[in-house]
């Protein structure tokens, strides 16, 4: 049986806004663009692509964005102190549900970035920031991973495992 909650209505209305967004950039690239989907080159496609993964990892994991998402959720005070809970129902829940989903924020930067890539070449400088950023954060965690596991063999070895 399908279930039907008052939520959807929140979820087909953000839809509806994120297609219409969509169509409006489509419209605006059509005669605004800087740059033309057929000139795109694959480093332009790498640059959207990791600047796109970074905005999703800042606004949907980083601490540094944590008091924006924070102001889609509700206050519950509890036997040890307060807690943030997402609400029942509503825009606010769509937004908290929106900025805890990767794959969902996903279009949304995606979107942004392509667009403003596209319209202005005053945009390569922030994606390119944003590329080179998400480049290096990955870059570090594989490093982190390597020492770890080194780490670990080591320690393996001096038990004589």
């Amino acid at each position: 049986m399908i279930r039907i909650t008052d939520q959807y209505f929140w979820n087909v209305v953000f839809g509806l806004f994120f297609f219409v967004l969509v169509v409006m950039a489509i419209i605006i690239l059509d005669t605004e663009s800087y740059k033309t989907m057929a000139e795109l080159t694959l480093v332009d496609i790498i640059l959207m692509t990791l600047a796109s993964m970074r905005l999703i990892r800042l606004f949907v994991y980083d601490s540094l964005t944590k008091v924006f998402r924070e102001q889609f959720y509700d206050v519950v005070k509890g036997d040890g102190g307060v807690e943030l809970v997402k609400p029942k129902v509503g825009a606010r829940r769509t937004m908290a549900d929106l900025l805890s989903c990767p794959w969902c924020f996903g279009l949304w930067a995606g979107a942004t970035v392509s667009f403003f890539y596209l319209l202005t070449p005053l945009a390569f400088y922030p994606v390119l920031l944003l590329a080179i950023s998400a480049l290096a954060s990955y870059l570090q965690i594989l490093a982190n991973l390597t020492g770890h596991k080194a780490e670990h063999a080591k320690n393996q070895n001096e038990r004589g495992f």
